[in-house]
């Protein structure tokens, strides 16, 4: 009996041809996700430090001191403004001093330069009209230098246009933007700014 079940027992593969076969059928099957997983998370890593791009740096840097400008306009209005002027000019400041300070950390949190403190732009002969919306040197010393019912109505005629490039470049950024917090804030901003434009339209007819 032993005789005749022996050679049938030889021809039973071996505990190590065993482990052989199965690492040969298994390890593709286990490797390949484990390559793909490894590299869907190098690819994960490196879109999470990429938060912002270039656009989202334009749109900060430029729009400090857009507001700044904005900021100064609005000091004026403060001293020099009719009433419903000078309401308009403190929600201005309320709105915009903010988002300064916003957009300046971000500068600093993405190791990029802040724009050069200009104290609110105090007609200090820096020209920075080439930016959407932003008044000449000439066109504040104008304003600085009315008074009365012209004050209101130039403070008025330049600010909407000053509006009106702050939502250019909002819009810009939030076709080209990357930083959801930028897009975020061009989005308010060009709401925000649409609003007060129609108001001070108004205000102008009524004026008028």
């Amino acid at each position: 009996m032993v005789g005749e079940h022996a050679p049938t027992d030889a021809r039973l593969p071996t505990p190590t041809h065993e482990r052989r076969d199965l690492m040969t059928r298994f390890t593709p099957a286990f490797g390949m996700p484990g390559l793909a997983l490894a590299a869907l998370l190098s690819v994960t890593a490196c879109g999470g430090e990429a938060d912002h791009n270039d656009a989202d740096v334009e749109f900060a840097t430029g729009m400090i001191p857009h507001h700044e400008q904005a900021v100064t306009m609005a000091d004026l209005a403060l001293e020099q403004g009719g009433p419903e002027v000078e309401t308009l000019a403190e929600e201005i400041q309320a709105a915009q001093g903010p988002e300064i300070e916003t957009m300046t950390g971000w500068l600093e949190s993405w190791g990029e330069e802040v724009p050069e403190d200009m104290d609110h732009m105090e007609m200090d002969g820096m020209d920075h009209s080439g930016m959407d919306g932003m008044m000449t040197p000439e066109q504040m010393e104008d304003l600085e230098s009315a008074e009365g019912g012209e004050f209101d109505t130039l403070w008025l005629e330049m600010m909407i246009e000053h509006h009106e490039g702050a939502i250019a470049m909002s819009e810009d950024q939030v076709a080209d933007g990357q930083n959801a917090d930028a897009i975020g804030l061009a989005e308010d901003i060009a709401e925000a700014q649409q609003a007060e434009i129609t108001q001070m339209q108004e205000m102008l007819r009524t004026d008028g």
